[in-house]
């Protein structure tokens, strides 16, 4: 009878590393077919989604066939109806934990690698063919979330399998929760306003903004928590992402960087407007021809505006590439303004005011009758 006993268990060992080998070969056979599957997709493109998705895949399906075929052993140890093995008797329950619990952190490690990868091609692929890079923006930060919600979930699988209840930490978390989002109140105020910001993506490296009430200048970096840019005096001015998305904020570079040059200026009373109308378009059109930055297609403008208190006042309007070109056309068509009104003999005039003074007294009479109400 021991030997039976011996023979038996000796036999159920055997069928056990049988098991094992089996699927060693079987994890073999696994990695070559991932391999062949990889090195045929390389031939046509290296960087390709499917490429990316078996590489990735490879090490933990090998894993995983070996992992399956130490919970087959076990099965078959827990089984095996003889006395050698009855240590091994009554935790079938736990083994089928255990294997649960494998499973869902394979799975999670496996989904959490997959979706990085996904990320990643994306980034590399998808988002530089286009004009905006709100890819780029919104990519980086999500690869950090997401491991973090997949290995939570699968957590929480984890737990409900093994028998404790999920139910009260959930309820926990949601106090939680709401505890930690009114202390973290300003930075989470400030974290959906950026993602507002960058996922609308009218607002992007390089404009020039102005806030309302604030600071203008052009715009270095958007991320998640505030926005920077540098003002005309090279400094560089953070702003809280939620003060962005308060106030009333004018992008000069949204949609076209174009922009318009007014120039205000006035010619005496006694000018010829006919004269200083077209004058003022050859000039115009003289600095559009010689500035680079000036917009060849715009045909400027002069209108008269208003009867000033020195001068009828009138504006030129032309347009530049973007907001420092203003700053040039601005800048050449004043000066030319000038220079060729001097050729022409049109008067800019300083201001004046007009005196009359009454025909009897004259000045001596205004200061004496001034003299008479002060003492009175």
């Amino acid at each position: 009878m021991p030997e039976f006993a011996s023979e038996s268990g000796f036999g159920g060992l055997i069928g056990i590393v049988g098991v094992v080998a089996v699927m060693c070969i079987v994890a073999g056979l696994v990695h070559l077919v991932f391999s062949l599957l990889i090195n045929r997709g390389m031939r046509g493109e290296t960087n390709s989604l499917p490429s990316r998705i078996l590489r990735v895949s490879r090490g933990p399906a090998v894993l995983f066939t070996l992992i399956l075929g130490i919970f087959f052993a076990c099965l078959l140890l827990i089984e095996r109806p003889h006395p050698t093995f009855d240590f091994a008797n009554g935790h079938d329950i736990w083994l089928v934990r255990i294997w649960v619990v494998t499973v869902i952190a394979q799975a999670s490690h496996l989904g959490s690698r997959i979706i990085q990868e996904l990320f990643q091609w994306y980034m590399e692929n998808v988002s530089l063919q286009r004009k905006r890079d709100l890819g780029d923006r919104l990519m980086p930060q999500a690869r950090r979330v997401t491991p973090i919600v997949v290995y939570a979930v699968g957590a929480l699988m984890a737990l409900d399998a093994v028998g404790i209840s999920i139910t009260p930490l959930i309820a926990g978390l949601g106090i939680g929760g709401i505890a930690v989002a009114l202390a973290l109140q300003p930075t989470l105020s400030n974290l959906f306003s950026g993602t507002f910001m960058v996922s609308e993506g009218e607002l992007n490296e390089g404009d020039f903004i102005e806030l309302d009430g604030g600071p203008s200048g052009f715009v270095v970096d958007v991320s998640w928590r505030s926005a920077k840019i540098r003002d005309r005096f090279n400094n560089l001015i953070m702003i809280p992402n939620s003060r962005m998305m308060e106030s009333v904020m004018t992008n000069y570079f949204s949609d076209s960087r174009e922009m318009s040059v007014i120039v205000e200026c006035g010619v005496s009373y006694d000018s010829d407007l006919e004269r200083v109308e077209e004058v003022a378009l050859d000039v115009a059109g003289g600095v559009r021809d010689d500035i680079e930055v000036a917009i060849d297609e715009f045909d400027p403008v002069a209108r008269f505006t208003a009867f000033g208190d020195s001068n009828i006042d009138f504006v030129v309007v032309m347009r530049a590439e973007d907001r420092l070109g203003t700053f040039v056309v601005k800048h050449e068509l004043i000066k030319r303004l000038r220079a060729r009104f001097g050729r022409e003999g049109i008067e800019i005039n300083y201001p004046v005011r007009k005196l009359l003074l009454p025909p009897d007294g004259g000045i001596e009479g205004l200061l004496l009758d001034a003299d008479e109400r002060r003492g009175a």
